[in-house]
């Protein structure tokens, strides 16, 4: 039987899949109606009493916010490695993350200008950032290593079904106030089934290590000399997932601004559709022809690679059609690339007593991109080039990705 700090050997089930991959959809749901419409929108309405552009003010916010997530996710993490209560490790963080989602999120349905707005998603991304580093600790808790590929193409698809269940409900919901709150309920609840219907692991108070804050703090720091298949496996994902931020960051901006589409909101529901379509092609089955070879970097390798040309693609085809055209290839890439990604990042973590920080170390590479892409998009847009020089660069940089994985040498 799979302990707390073990290597699992059995197998999950069809049910413990499928309540944490709507665990994930519930926590995407929370970021991705406010990062695909509410915030953008927001940022109009606020924009003309600052001095700042839209695309300006929307760039501050979401990198402050990505700030914070940057140090939430290993941190909880780290405290949910180290958490002995009785309904386990991890379930405490997702119950409670969630619930304060859903509360910061209606504190954003109040905002009202750019101080509270920026402060509502800052609380939305340290309490989300606090269950999704529970939920990701989760698989390499229970699941083992030859099932990871399956398990984590469910939970791809999951997560990109929260950004499609999220953009349309801020899109469906008739306001921003009311787009807000319903992402909030949905995060909220769905977590619920994992928490309740499946036992969580527990870690003996005996088995915790001591604790430190000098020890604490020090154990963030990950020596890519001692670990460089984790180092590597790090900055190839950080720098696919910078390329990908860099190509949604203002979308319903290009929509509006550069393609002047009638209902760029609209627009933006059916790109988000069609990508999503497309991953679901591919993300589970990806993910299981992963663990039937036994191998990970070409699925990774290939994946970045189509991603880089589809957004290549973007940068010189610039009409309505060929972006619903990238939109399919970048899902089919995207679909491999979760899911495949995913497992070969659980096969290099360096311990099994600290998966929730090292995964938290991991996700920051979600995070940070984040931050980077605001910086670097809003003054190529502004005065560098403009949308044709920012996708240039996107597929630079998604390009030097893909290559990178070969330098991970400790799995296949």
């Amino acid at each position: 039987m799979s302990t707390a700090g073990s290597e699992p050997v059995e197998r999950v089930g069809k049910g413990w899949t499928a309540s944490l991959s709507l665990a994930n959809v519930a926590i995407w749901v929370g970021w991705y109606g406010p990062l695909q419409i509410l915030l953008a929108r927001q940022a109009e309405d606020f924009a003309p009493g600052t001095g700042m552009s839209k695309e300006t003010l929307l760039a501050w916010v979401t990198g402050v916010g990505a700030v914070v997530s940057l140090a939430a996710n290993p941190f909880f993490g780290a405290l949910s490695d180290r958490t002995t209560a009785r309904w386990g490790r991890r379930s405490p963080w997702i119950v409670a993350g969630a619930a304060g989602g859903a509360l910061s999120l209606l504190l954003l349905a109040g905002a009202d200008g750019l101080w509270l707005m920026t402060l509502g998603w800052c609380l939305v991304q340290l309490t989300l950032n606090a269950a999704f580093a529970a939920v990701t600790a989760a698989v390499p808790d229970r699941v083992p290593r030859l099932q990871r590929g399956a398990v984590g193409g469910w939970i791809g698809a999951a997560q990109i079904l929260g950004a499609v269940v999220g953009t349309g409900l801020a899109t469906a919901a008739g306001g921003i106030a009311a787009g807000y709150a319903a992402c909030g309920v949905f995060a909220l609840a769905g977590v619920l089934p994992y928490v309740l219907r499946h036992r969580d692991l527990r870690l003996s108070a005996t088995d915790r290590p001591p604790w430190s804050w000098r020890a604490f703090a020090r154990g963030f720091w990950l020596s890519p000399r001692r670990h460089p298949d984790f180092a590597w496996a790090w900055l190839t994902r950080f720098l696919i997932n910078l390329s990908n931020a860099l190509v949604i960051l203002y979308l319903l901006y290009y929509l509006r601004d550069r393609l002047h589409h009638d209902d760029p909101e609209q627009g933006v529901l059916i790109l988000t559709a069609v990508d999503s379509v497309a991953l679901l092609a591919t993300v589970v089955v990806g993910g299981v022809w992963s663990d039937r070879v036994g191998r990970r970097k070409p699925f990774v390798r290939w994946s970045g690679v189509l991603m880089a040309a589809a957004t290549a693609l973007l940068a010189v085809w610039q009409t309505w059609p060929s972006t619903i055209v990238v939109a399919a290839l970048l899902g089919v890439g995207l679909g491999v690339f979760m899911s495949v990604d995913f497992a070969l990042m659980t096969d290099v973590l360096p311990t099994a007593s600290d998966r929730g920080k090292d995964l938290g170390v991991i996700n920051v590479a979600n995070a940070l991109p984040q931050v980077a892409a605001p910086a670097v998009a809003a003054p190529i847009v502004t005065h560098l080039g403009g949308y044709r020089a920012l996708y240039g660069l996107a597929a630079a940089v998604g390009l030097a990705g893909a290559i990178l994985v070969g330098r991970i040498r400790g799995v296949d």
